[in-house]
């Protein structure tokens, strides 16, 4: 039998170099991005990754964004080395074994299309959606925002939409934005790396990717241990002298 697998990919800087919110500030003129997405995180007002989404939606110097700009930015976006080739490797990756790739990412629902058309087909990619008004263009509101919590729920819709269990999800992300979802796939006894799935050690990992024309730069492994200590009432047994 065929062991079915989600994939399941951020895109901000995990598929691409730069964020979507600076080369959409670059698009129409603005240089101050950064300094905004700090202001909102300061005052902790929208989840982390959706904050270009916001800005989109009530910030002054976004408002002039249109559906336009959003796919004309993501024409723009550079994607890292071989990501059509990494998507493309994912149908022969193993027999006995089929991953089905998808893309969920907080950024703007036509820049992702854009930015991976003819890599990822556009029913794959989940992202922001807004609803235009028709007679302006401009933003109206969210119809939907995939950050934090909401890109949980589209990883599970996803999944439910497959039939597949959670132990057959994957998650790959870059930061700190991705945690939460991470945390969820883990908690589920979902994976994020190749090496459980196939039990694979890294050389073999290392050598499928070469083999396809890919290079697998860095790989770093890191474990971390989460302890809750609470004080006893029990008494304290006597320390030997």
């Amino acid at each position: 039998m065929v062991k079915q697998y989600l994939l399941a990919s951020d895109f901000d800087q995990t598929l691409s170099f730069n964020d979507s919110g600076v080369v959409l500030s670059e698009l129409i003129g603005f240089h101050g991005f950064h300094d905004k997405v700090k202001g909102l995180s300061d005052i902790h007002l929208v989840q982390q990754g959706a904050e270009l989404s916001y800005l989109i939606l009530h910030d002054p110097d976004f408002r002039r964004v249109r559906r336009e700009n959003l796919i004309e930015t993501g024409k723009r976006i550079r994607l890292k080395h071989d990501v059509d080739l990494f998507a493309r490797s994912l149908e022969k990756l193993s027999d006995g074994y089929k991953f089905s790739f998808y893309v969920i990412s907080a950024s703007p629902q036509e820049i992702i299309q854009s930015a991976l058309e003819g890599i990822v087909p556009p029913d794959h990619i989940i992202g922001t959606r807004f609803r235009f008004n028709e007679a302006t263009g401009e933003v109206q509101s969210i119809v939907r925002a995939t950050a934090g919590w909401g890109k949980i729920t589209a990883l599970e819709e996803v999944r439910a939409s497959l039939g597949i269990s959670s132990d057959s999800v994957i998650y790959m992300g870059d930061g700190s934005s991705d945690l939460p979802v991470m945390m969820h796939v883990n908690q589920h006894d979902g994976l994020t790396v190749l090496e459980e799935v196939l039990r694979w050690d890294s050389a073999q990992i290392r050598r499928f990717f070469a083999a396809h024309g890919l290079t697998l730069r860095e790989w770093d492994k890191t474990r971390t241990d989460m302890l809750t200590i609470e004080e006893s009432n029990l008494p304290v047994p006597a320390q030997p002298q």
